[in-house]
């Protein structure tokens, strides 16, 4: 892990000062797909077939979040 912190630290001194607002906004966005995703996927795997949602409940949570 501590290699790959080190070439991550690597990469991020050779990138442009112009860049980095670019590359943040990517590597932000990929980040919350990533966490959404590991939230739907752990769902799947506790969702029983009567847990169901209204429309209106589903929105309501989202809001939450």
């Amino acid at each position: 892990m501590n290699l790959l912190r080190l070439r991550m630290h690597h990469l991020i001194e050779q990138l442009a000062d112009e860049d980095l607002q670019d590359i943040w906004d990517v590597l932000e966005a990929l980040h919350c797909d990533f966490y959404m995703l590991k939230a739907i996927q752990q769902v799947k795997r506790s969702q029983q077939p009567w847990d169901i949602l209204t429309h209106e409940e589903a929105i309501r949570l989202l809001m939450f979040f």
